[in-house]
């Protein structure tokens, strides 16, 4: 497996990226237009989109952006890995490879948001009002939700989002330090 940069170039990987958006994030992206418009959106000069290939097969993808903190803070949006390569050590290898890339362009932080709309997650299907902090500080992963792959990575939760997709379907805000 390599890690190298998606182009505009390769349009086969562009479009195996966009198939991996649908077929992985099957409410974010529902349709192959709507995953197309991503990974265009992500194809801009401004941002990193890395991908992770064998055989000319893209195994799976990152892609981070600074649109809202000048150059120190990015946001890492998206991580999507085949199914059938999971628990591989290929998003593990992609989170790694776009810290780099990040720290070349003067990044120091960066952090991401890992929704919970399907009660994976003690978050979800609760009002988490007024004591937002007690719920986080007892989290618990009920079905392999990937807020502890992020953990494991150096993330910590900086904080939720109680109803960002509904009611009771909270998003965890992550972030990680890049300078060492």
């Amino acid at each position: 497996m390599r890690i190298i940069d998606l182009s505009n170039e390769n349009g086969n990987f562009v479009r195996q990226s966009a198939r991996l958006l649908v077929e992985e994030f099957t409410t974010a992206w529902a349709t192959m237009e709507d995953a197309r418009e991503e990974v265009a959106e992500m194809l801009h000069p401004t941002k990193i989109v890395r991908i992770a290939v064998e055989n000319n097969v893209v195994l799976g993808w990152v892609g981070a952006n600074n649109e809202s903190y000048d150059k120190t803070v990015w946001e890492l949006h998206p991580l999507v890995v085949d199914s059938t390569h999971q628990r591989q050590g290929i998003g593990r290898a992609l989170v790694a490879d776009l810290e780099i890339e990040i720290k070349k362009q003067g990044g120091e932080s960066i952090f991401l948001g890992t929704d919970d709309e399907d009660g994976s997650t003690s978050l979800a299907n609760k009002n988490l009002y007024p004591n937002v902090w007690a719920h986080v500080a007892n989290i618990q992963n009920l079905d392999r939700h990937p807020y502890e792959f992020y953990q494991k990575q150096g993330y910590v939760i900086v904080g939720i989002i109680p109803d960002a997709n509904g009611l009771g379907k909270p998003d965890i805000i992550m972030a990680k330090r890049l300078l060492t």
